[in-house]
């Protein structure tokens, strides 16, 4: 694949390291349920709270801590959703992408604590490491994951990835690879059916069913940009957030600005941009629903492209084009098809 060095930004340079942590659960007691006999969680994002609807099914009450159309980077705790969690069975998160989250969780005394980080790989793109739960000890302190390549989490971040610029950082954005997903899919029907054994079938009935729409997903992805007229297949976003998307699928994304979709490019970059869409025949720069459309279609005027959305399913809101995370994600591949030239 056609991988280009993505050129440091500022933002970049700030980025949270997302290391890889452990599931949890403090005790191996079932949950406390709430007066409705329903495991309570609490979801940090859509992609999280999507796991726990589709998994959890009518056993589970979710709350989700990042509104619709908010933008999950930017999310600060407030002081009644710290005690939403300290009341609640278990948090589903994803450490490293909502620092604010990361912290609330970390001191909080709930029993079950799913970091979907440790679930699937984050290591460099394409090296393939699975993920696997630990227990907390009753201080809620984690144990060092011991996974193959484990010197990778501590590498400089200074290699041939457009998403891996920060100095030892990690791309959260694994809820773009089908695969992934599925994966972390897998581990949260795990963690639930330990804190409420009593629906254990229900959850692994609700996780097999969800992993396979999850397949068939992947499947479509990989049969509709295999054959594009666009030879180089690289595509140009916002922020760099489709990183194990492109790597999956055999595309190259190329982020006007970093892993911080707020950032502002350096004039340096745009130029770059706009010679290499010229070099590669790009056809559409993508924006998102949740971030300012604005230097996307500064730079797609000035290089006489056309815009359109890549959405990172962050949050779905009247303007997303879907009703939940297939729906979007099928959007998605509908729009790297037609900017692509999809034969």
């Amino acid at each position: 694949m056609n991988v280009r060095r993505l050129i440091p930004t500022a933002a970049l340079a700030t980025a949270t390291v997302l290391g890889v942590t452990a599931l949890s659960g403090c005790s191996s007691d079932a949950a406390d349920k709430n007066n409705e006999g329903k495991l309570d969680v609490v979801a940090s994002f859509y992609p999280m709270e999507f796991l726990a609807k589709e998994i959890g099914g009518d056993d589970v009450e979710v709350t989700t801590l990042t509104e619709p159309g908010q933008e999950p980077h930017d999310l600060e705790i407030s002081a009644k959703q710290t005690a939403q969690l300290e009341n609640a069975d278990a948090a589903l998160f994803l450490k490293g992408l909502q620092p604010s989250v990361d912290e609330a969780i970390g001191q909080s005394g709930i029993k079950t604590k799913i970091d979907a980080a440790s679930l699937t790989s984050l290591e460099k793109h394409g090296n393939e490491v699975g993920g696997h739960a630990e227990e907390h000890d009753e201080h809620g302190s984690e144990e060092e994951h011991g996974h193959e390549g484990e010197e990778g989490h501590e590498d400089d971040g200074d290699h041939e990835g457009h998403t891996h610029e920060t100095p030892g950082g990690k791309d959260p954005h694994i809820w773009l690879d089908p695969v992934r997903y599925a994966e972390v899919a897998e581990g949260v029907g795990k963690a639930f059916a330990k804190a409420d054994p009593d629906h254990k079938a229900t959850y692994e009935k609700n996780t097999a069913a969800l992993v396979k729409k999850l397949k068939g997903l992947d499947t479509d992805f990989k049969n509709g940009l295999k054959n594009t007229a666009s030879k180089a297949k690289v595509f140009i976003t916002t922020h760099a957030a489709f990183g194990y998307l492109a790597e999956r699928y055999g595309l190259t994304e190329e982020a006007i600005s970093g892993l911080d979709p707020e950032s502002e490019p350096s004039a340096n970059r745009v130029k770059d941009l706009q010679e290499m869409a010229k070099a590669d025949g790009v056809t559409t720069v993508f924006y998102e629903t949740l971030v300012s459309d604005k230097t996307a279609k500064t730079l797609a005027k000035d290089a006489k492209l056309k815009t359109d959305v890549l959405d990172p399913v962050e949050g779905i809101t009247e303007k997303s084009r879907g009703d939940d995370y297939i729906e979007v994600m099928r959007s998605n591949l509908a729009a790297l098809q037609k900017s692509l030239g999809a034969k």
